[in-house]
């Protein structure tokens, strides 16, 4: 796979395919009861592995691939956007956020090891089943809190990665017909297209929660420092892939690895500051400011991820969570419809 298959623009990842995966910040959820979404609060910053030869750890630089900086129990959602349908697959540590099991190089639909874009529009946390997800939290390696250590009963990788498989040959063909026949039915007198989010076009990321003024919704450890584990539970359905398996490519066109770095690891391998402390969530809501709802009626959520149903919360590893709770009101739940350089890759 070569070195031009991963990018960052910005804060983004672009991966083959046309797709956009955006890391972003938010407000961490109690670990009792269901929830609505919380808004983003901003990107996380991305760098290169690569730029760091001397200061980035020997087994990020074997692995190659980018890095973002996060607290302990800092809890981010991953944004995605897509210009042709794409499956990505996303990993917590080697274990797939929508099946539980061990990550593949193959694309699996049972269980499905996957999420379709771009009609996943996000993806908060692990597959919880019922409609709901566990909130990613980020979490240090080593205290088997991590969804890795809790699964597979060992922390060796930490990080996130994902690997995106496109259409193959004819599937696309036909899709791209589709997508002209779609434009000329929906063209005004004109010639405006008039329908330019219909499932198959690229899913604007201003679509994503938003918050005002963010965008849309020592010496470095020789092994990775942070994992992700589990927090808490929230409304957010994990589509079903309504394609035959054969309509996707047997082998992955890019993939990469994300490493999580302590805010102090930030600053020793870059020599930049780390992002200021998460939000506090009560004075977030105590504001008025926006949650999210979001619901595709026609698509089918998958069941619950056998493995990852027995994946425990972070308090309970970490303790309890001591932040302060207020549900926000009604008004404050916004129902939303449906709708760089070369980054290296090494071995993992």
């Amino acid at each position: 796979m070569g070195d031009d298959q991963v990018r960052i623009s910005g804060a983004a990842l672009e991966l083959p395919g046309g797709v956009t995966v955006r890391f972003m910040r938010t407000l961490r959820l109690p670990e009792t009861g269901t929830h609505p979404l919380p808004p983003g609060l901003g990107t996380f910053p991305l760098r290169r592995v690569a730029d760091y030869p001397d200061r980035a750890p020997a087994e990020w630089l074997a692995r190659g691939g980018v890095m973002l900086p996060v607290y302990q129990r800092e809890a981010m959602w991953l944004s995605f956007s897509a210009t042709a349908p794409a499956a990505l697959q996303v990993g917590v540590g080697k274990v797939c956020a929508v099946s539980g099991r061990p990550w593949s190089d193959r694309l699996s639909r049972e269980p499905q090891n996957y999420v379709v874009l771009p009609r996943q529009p996000w993806l908060d946390g692990i597959n919880s089943g019922s409609g709901t997800i566990r909130q990613f939290v980020a979490v240090p390696l080593g205290l088997g809190a991590t969804v890795e250590g809790q699964v597979s009963g060992e922390e060796v990788w930490g990080g996130v990665q994902l690997q995106v498989f496109e259409l193959g040959d004819e599937p696309l063909a036909a899709w791209r017909a589709e997508q002209r026949r779609r434009s000329v039915r929906h063209r005004g007198p004109w010639g405006v297209a008039g329908d330019e989010t219909a499932y198959g076009a690229a899913m604007p990321m201003a679509a994503a929660p938003a918050a005002p003024g963010g965008p849309s919704r020592g010496l470095p450890r020789p092994a990775p420092a942070m994992g992700l584990g589990a927090g808490g539970r929230m409304r957010q359905e994990v589509y079903r892939d309504d394609r035959p398996l054969s309509d996707w490519r047997e082998r992955a066109s890019g993939r990469v690895f994300v490493h999580l770095a302590t805010a102090p690891q930030w600053r020793q391998i870059t020599g930049e500051a780390p992002p200021a402390s998460p939000v506090d969530r009560a004075a977030y809501t105590a504001a008025g400011l926006p949650w999210f709802d979001y619901y595709d009626a026609d698509a089918e959520d998958l069941p619950a991820a056998g493995p990852l149903t027995r994946v425990k919360p972070v308090g309970d590893w970490l303790g309890d969570d001591q932040q302060p709770w207020a549900e926000p009101q009604p008004g404050q739940v916004h129902k939303l419809k449906d709708n760089g350089g070369q980054v290296t890759d090494g071995d993992w």
